[in-house]
């Protein structure tokens, strides 16, 4: 293999990995967020992904696949997934919201697993993985490098969300109510700030995020189960990890780099070795700066 060749598969595979980790950013950016306002780490949000895909399915088997009804499918998905996020919030979070940390993470992996188990029991889920339909696939020849139009669409959905977000975060009453929350609930309560409601919206905003990124997610591997939302929901929490845990732009990041990570071990290794790589890099980072990319070193009193 020569230089030239060596370079366009880089090339090639930088640009699958970016697809690929912007779909983890939308991820991670829900479990930065919510552990940003209530130091909890969701785990159930990696589920709330399948739950938005199967929205986007059941919308899009019933109208066809056309630009039309891709922005229905990912708009009644955000709907979904946003009052699922709520309702978790409110029936499984809320009450354990002084209890110690231990009880909360407990509670987040038993919502996953209700959740997994739940929609494989439903008549109109079930077990069985189904085929996600999608736009037909072309590729845009940029020389010789190949981008698909899913990936196009991939990168471009993520891109205007992640930038909303930021919008919402820095612009916005609801935003700022955030991040008064987010540095001190208690003074942020005094000053008028419903903290119950900010929280929410913040679980709604999370589980807007994972409903995109599960439609997306369907439509760059159309097949979708019960199940799938176990290993990009971990990757997407590795990522928020890698870049800084409650940091929105260092979740951004973290979800980019380990894409990139991801594709270029399956590129130049082995496909084998790509989840052991993506966890390798939690470690890492675990071990070098616990605090990630773009966090900020604190210390708890536990």
């Amino acid at each position: 293999m020569t230089q030239a060749d060596t370079l366009l598969i880089f090339i090639q595979q930088l640009i699958n990995g970016i697809s690929l980790g912007s779909i983890y950013a939308l991820i991670a950016l829900g479990y930065t967020m919510v552990y940003g306002i209530v130091l909890l780490i969701n785990f159930a949000h990696g589920d709330i992904l399948m739950a938005g895909a199967y929205a986007g399915y059941f919308v899009l088997i019933r109208l066809d696949v056309s630009p039309l009804s891709v922005v229905f499918a990912f708009v009644f998905a955000i709907i979904v997934c946003s009052a699922l996020g709520v309702t978790i919030e409110r029936l499984a979070y809320r009450p354990l919201r002084s209890a110690p940390r231990l009880n909360s993470l407990i509670t987040a992996i038993a919502v996953s697993l209700i959740l997994q188990n739940g929609a494989r029991v439903l008549p109109f889920i079930g077990a069985n993985p189904r085929q996600f339909p999608r736009p037909a696939t072309y590729n845009v020849n940029l020389g010789p490098i190949s981008i698909s139009n899913i990936q196009i669409i991939v990168i471009v959905v993520s891109a205007v969300l992640m930038m909303s977000l930021h919008y919402i975060i820095t612009r916005t009453k609801r935003g700022k109510a955030m991040r008064a929350v987010s540095f001190d609930g208690q003074a942020a309560s005094l000053m008028g700030i419903s903290v119950d409601r900010t929280i929410s919206f913040t679980f709604a905003l999370g589980s807007a995020l994972a409903a995109a990124g599960g439609v997306l997610f369907a439509f760059a591997y159309p097949q979708i189960s019960p199940m799938m939302g176990v290993m990009p929901g971990l990757k997407a929490f590795v990522a928020a990890v890698l870049g800084g845990i409650g940091s929105v732009p260092g979740a951004m990041l973290g979800g980019i780099v380990l894409g990139i990570a991801e594709t270029l071990t399956k590129g130049f290794i082995s496909s084998q070795y790509a989840d052991a790589v993506s966890f390798s890099i939690l470690i890492i980072i675990l071990l070098v700066k616990p605090a990630g990319i773009l966090g900020v070193k604190s210390r708890i009193k536990v």
